[in-house]
């Protein structure tokens, strides 16, 4: 026997069934999100507490043709599901499958490509104006929610929302999904029906008639204006809002789908920038979720949604709790250390951190701008901020990186979680840029470690410097190196050889080739150094670049591979070329490293293969540049 949600296969099919099927579709649906996530891993917590407002929303509006934006988008596997792609979520966040986020070539129905936060307003803003420039009646809906709501571009758009251009007001919808709180009175019947109230056309009707009668006496308009505004101020915290421009409903009750669907109806008739406020609870419908809704907010791989996630054993520390011990251990040893991090305290392991040292500790919320100078002020009162940041994220914050930062020469450490290719998350989350942007950058400096202990040693000699210096790491476990509790400088600027291949016996003598990898790809290219005869120096600095030993195995050596977990272009294979240019030596130089291209989502390791990254991948490139292993001898002549 067919379920409701076995006949939805778009939409459309959606809003063919009456309002009194729509809470069993919703409970369908969560048990189906509930199932994928339990098989294929992904976000959990965040896509249960939005079932019944997807569910609201696809049967209130004419998507597609209502265009539908979620902030971040990590929340819109049910969202998937209801728009056609509910046969293949087994693939969700799978090389060739369902991607995580909204993607729009992935369908009609993904709006806009969401993974970074608080990109919503302004990208739905832009579609309401181009739909009123194009004469086409639409409505635009952005969702976010309220951690997402804290970043300051939310507020750009806004301030920019509630004006008219050219006399024309964008016919938007903003939902505010806050699941941050719990659904307390004022969401209860009173607040419902004052929600309904305000959001219906006879509430707007009688508003505006009064409007027209008090312009006539301006001092009674403006104390009408003040005492509708302060009386709702009582009961609903809408008035900032209401100051941006747009009409403000709520707070409703989220999972309430009485409530939702005749709310969201009247607003769909509103013309001009509507503000409907809505409250969730992370994680409802699931009781694990319910009690730790931090603890499931993603699932790493398969659980039995019965028992819940498996407990973690032991195993090799991730590059994130090798950066989080260090934290503690120098905090100890330096108390000018002081830890900053936009919303990503757990991503970043800074909870025992921020266990030990409250103090010490500052979370910004998602406000990468504000986090790098906000810790530019501290550095100028003498603190040594250590700012962890993803990789991806940090792009969020360049701006601030020159101007704020590097400008005034800061001593500041920037952690880079997440650098090179990051799986399932894909694209929106790779950190493949940070060596080309900040390299550029006058007084900054870039370390590249190559696996957990040299993590330590990199974080501690960056925090050494008496300027702003980056460590880029990856996401999960590296090979397993034993890690040295002491806190160890490295000798500025220099890397060390690795392996040394055996000088040649013909009378030319010098050795073959030289692989100077740049961070925890010196493992694969150690692997097909030993097939290939090849000589590998771990570099451990994009900037300052080791000249004096690129120069020496250029010298030695007929010719030079780089490689990186970055892009090519700006990265430390282009630094090497640059060096060598200026030294006026030339050698064949083969660049290895992430494709001009976005790499799609999957397993690491899969995704290291098919950009050639992995061992056979190096040996391949290696050999297709530079010939069959006997002739590499010959590399040069």
């Amino acid at each position: 026997m067919k379920t409701l949600l076995d006949k939805i296969d778009s939409p459309a099919d959606l809003r063919r069934l009456s309002r009194a099927e729509l809470p069993a579709l919703a409970a369908e649906l969560r048990q189906f999100v509930l199932n994928t996530v339990s098989q294929t891993g992904g976000h959990l917590s965040s896509n249960l507490g939005t079932v019944e407002l997807t569910v609201a929303l696809h049967y209130v509006f004419n998507t597609p043709h209502d265009r539908l934006v979620w902030d971040v988008g990590h929340q819109t596997y049910p969202h998937k599901v209801l728009t056609g792609r509910r046969d293949r979520m087994h693939t969700l966040r799978q090389l060739g499958g369902v991607g995580g986020f909204p993607r729009r070539e992935e369908s009609e129905y993904d709006s806009f490509g969401t993974a970074h936060s608080s990109t919503s307003i302004s990208a739905a803003l832009g579609m309401a104006l181009a739909a009123k420039l194009k004469g086409e009646d639409r409505k635009a809906v952005a969702v976010i929610g309220d951690g997402a709501m804290s970043a300051g571009m939310a507020f750009e758009a806004l301030n920019n929302a509630g004006v008219s251009h050219a006399g024309v007001l964008a016919d938007l919808l903003v939902v505010l999904n806050d699941n941050d709180m719990s659904i307390s009175p004022p969401v209860g019947a009173l607040n419902k029906y004052l929600a309904r109230l305000m959001s219906g056309q006879f509430y707007a009707a009688a508003r505006e008639g009064v409007k027209g009668v008090l312009k006539a006496a301006p001092p009674l308009l403006e104390l009408a204006r003040r005492l509708e505004e302060h009386a709702k101020g009582m009961v609903v915290p809408g008035t900032i809002f209401e100051e941006f421009g747009f009409n403000y409903v709520g707070p409703i009750d989220g999972h309430d789908l009485d409530s939702l669907i005749p709310t969201l109806e009247n607003l769909r008739s509103r013309r001009g920038p509507q503000f409907l406020h809505v409250v969730t609870k992370k994680g409802y419908g699931y009781k694990l979720a319910e009690a730790d809704p931090v603890k499931y907010h993603a699932a790493s791989g398969k659980f039995d949604p019965a028992e819940g996630f498996p407990k973690s054993l032991p195993s090799k520390p991730t590059f994130t709790q090798v950066f989080g011990q260090w934290l503690c251990d120098m905090a100890e040893a330096d108390a000018r250390l002081v830890a900053v991090t936009p919303a990503m305290r757990e991503g970043s392991g800074m909870v025992e951190f921020h266990k030990r040292f409250p103090q010490r500790y500052y979370d910004v919320g998602i406000a990468e701008q504000h986090a790098v100078t906000f810790a530019a002020g501290m550095a100028c009162e003498g603190l040594k901020p250590v700012v962890a940041i993803y990789s991806t994220f940090l792009q969020r914050g360049y701006d601030q990186l020159i101007h704020d930062v590097a400008l005034q020469n800061l001593p500041m450490v920037f952690a880079l979680d997440r650098a090179g290719l990051v799986g399932a998350d894909g694209p929106t989350h790779a950190g493949a840029y940070d060596i080309a942007f900040v390299r550029c950058i006058p007084n900054c400096s870039m370390l590249t470690p190559s696996d957990e202990n040299e993590c330590r040693q990199a974080l501690t000699t960056a925090f050494r410097q008496n300027h702003p210096v980056a460590v880029r790491y990856p996401r999960g476990a590296g090979v397993g190196a034993a890690i040295d509790p002491a806190l160890t400088v490295w000798p500025w600027g220099k890397g060390v050889v690795r392996k040394q291949a055996p000088v040649r016996a013909d009378a030319r003598g010098g050795r073959r080739l030289a692989i100077l990898a740049f961070g925890t790809l010196l493992h694969p290219a150690l692997e097909a150094a030993e097939r290939l005869g090849a000589t590998v120096a771990d570099m451990r600095f994009a900037k300052p670049l080791d000249t004096e030993l690129v120069l020496e195995l250029a010298r030695s050596h007929d010719g030079l591979v780089t490689i990186e977990e970055g892009c090519l272009m700006g990265g430390a294979g282009s630094a090497v070329l640059e060096c060598l240019a200026a030294a006026a030596v030339t050698v064949p130089v083969l660049q290895l490293g992430l494709p001009d291209r976005f790499v799609e989502h999957g397993e690491v390791a899969k995704l290291h293969a098919q950009c050639g990254l992995d061992a056979p991948g190096i040996e391949r490139s290696i050999l297709q540049r530079f010939g069959s292993r006997p002739a590499l001898a010959a590399v040069n002549s």
